[in-house]
């Protein structure tokens, strides 16, 4: 990554799960002079490099009017569960994130990264993979320099709310994990701070072109990646 010390970073989503412990791995790098943050809510932290903008998103064009940026990272991302129908899964899944891109473009970003899923498919048969992967082609159309795509499959970490189920599976992945190999080892459950510094870890290694790393990718790029400062 060059220029150190003086990028900006433009993060989208970060009052989330993974949002939330991307703004503080990416407040403590050093290649970062600063940090927007773009939220519906206020940031629930602070950090002298770590800017919070709450904004309404369904605006995103006069909110973002003359910004400027060299990488964007977008967290968003809801459930069926909580937007209560497809179409308006959809909307934020895809649209939001297209929206968000497309303005990332024109403020200057040549790096996108995203949080997709594992199994993520344009012709899928069940919907919330087919949307992302939809998502995952409509960004591809966008032609960054470079496109990162992390394809975790499930997060473990605290959430506002509870989830019975990533609440299991925080007890059992430990012992699942290691008995997934090979072409299973996409499912491995992967913790969302590890995802974090996963994320800033391909912007540091500077590739450019379009790639995809699923949960074995994410774990080895966390390991990899500089140390920083959060505690996650």
């Amino acid at each position: 990554m060059a220029d150190a010390g003086s990028r900006i970073a433009l993060v989208a989503g970060g009052s989330g799960l993974v949002g939330s412990r991307l703004l503080r791995v990416l407040g403590d790098a050093p290649e970062y002079s600063r940090v927007l943050a773009l939220s519906r809510r206020p940031l629930s932290f602070e950090h002298p490099r770590v800017a919070n903008r709450v904004m309404r998103f369904e605006a995103l064009e006069q909110e973002l009017r003359g910004l400027k940026c060299d990488d964007a990272y977008c967290c968003l991302g809801t459930t069926l569960r909580v937007a209560g129908n497809p179409a308006a899964f959809r909307a934020v899944d895809h649209d939001l994130v297209l929206a968000f891109a497309r303005l990332a473009r024109q403020a200057g970003a040549q790096r996108f990264v995203l949080v997709s899923a594992a199994g993520a498919e344009a012709r899928s048969r069940l919907f919330y993979l087919r949307v992302k992967g939809e998502t995952e082609r409509d960004l591809e159309a966008l032609r960054f320099a470079a496109l990162d795509v992390m394809q975790p499959a499930l997060l473990l970490g605290a959430r506002r709310e509870f989830r019975l189920g990533e609440s299991l599976a925080r007890l059992v992945a430990p012992l699942v994990n290691p008995l997934l190999i090979g072409r299973l080892a996409a499912w491995r459950a992967v913790d969302a701070g590890e995802l974090a510094r996963a994320m800033l870890a391909v912007a540091r290694r500077g590739l450019r072109g379009v790639r995809r790393p699923g949960s074995p990718d994410i774990a080895r790029l966390a390991r990899a990646g500089a140390p920083t400062r959060a505690q996650l």
